[in-house]
């Protein structure tokens, strides 16, 4: 279970690192190391300064102390030049101490000083090779999405070429579902509750039913003009359904009412 949890988590790490990312942090400790070198190197210098300074102190003071048993010895006290002279010789040990520990901290100011300098070069040259492989990580990323997308398997695309295909499917079965709904109203399968669809048969009688009026009016007009009268439309009406049923000859009307013009 540890392994496969390890395994995992791995997965997981490895999917969401950017690699630029660990360049800039990596880049960003050595630059934080290198500045504790160069502090280093700084507070090694200060000690070193401290040390010299106490060093001119303690060799003024010794030369101090050889004036004075000098002029003691010049005046005939001879216990007071051996009193100075053996200050003189305490200082000088100190002294000579002093030299011992500012050699040693000259060779490690020395030795920090070439170490910050081989780091500073190393910490230049790795932010050159960061930004050039940084550089050539987007560039090779922006290829990839750039043939994903001219491919169609990128997550994006793929999301988009999903959404068409749904819609394409979608508008497909819309109009198979018009077409099939119209072709059973035409065939009298359904019934159109608004009224407005109208099957063949219905359609073949209005049609016939506007051509009676049309043939009416046009035998009321040619008899205006002829000056008889306008013939029955019960008549009219008769002698067309006559004609459309089988050939039978069609009646005069004994009596046409002619109508006198006002």
């Amino acid at each position: 279970m540890g392994m496969i949890f390890r395994a995992k988590a791995n997965k997981a790490l490895d999917r969401a690192e950017d690699p630029r990312e660990t360049l800039d942090y990596s880049y960003q400790k050595q630059l934080e190391l290198l500045q504790k070198v160069r502090r280093g190197v700084a507070d090694v210098a200060t000690s070193r300064k401290r040390l010299e300074l106490q060093l001119n102190q303690l060799q003024s003071q010794s030369g101090k102390l050889e004036d004075q048993g000098r002029k003691a010895l010049a005046l005939g006290r001879e216990d007071l030049a051996r009193e100075a002279l053996s200050r003189r010789a305490a200082l000088q040990q100190q002294v000579t101490d002093l030299e011992t520990q500012h050699a040693t901290l000259q060779g490690e100011e020395e030795k920090l000083t070439l170490a910050a300098q081989r780091l500073q070069a190393k910490v230049d040259a790795f932010r050159t090779k960061k930004e050039t492989i940084k550089a050539t990580y987007t560039a090779a990323q922006a290829q990839t999405r750039i043939g994903e997308a001219f491919s169609g398997i990128s997550e994006e695309m793929g999301d988009v070429g999903m959404a068409i295909q749904r819609a394409e499917d979608k508008t497909a079965q819309l109009q198979a579902r018009a077409g099939a709904i119209d072709e059973l109203l035409a065939s009298g399968a359904l019934d159109d509750q608004s009224g407005m669809h109208k099957d063949d048969i219905q359609a073949e009688l209005d049609r016939l039913s506007g051509g009676t009026d049309v043939e009416l009016e046009l035998q009321r007009m040619k008899a205006e003009l002829s000056g008889g009268g306008t013939p029955d439309r019960q008549a009219i009406e008769g002698g067309q359904e006559q004609g459309q049923g089988q050939a039978q000859p069609q009646q005069q009307p004994q009596d046409t009412p002619r109508f006198d013009k006002q």
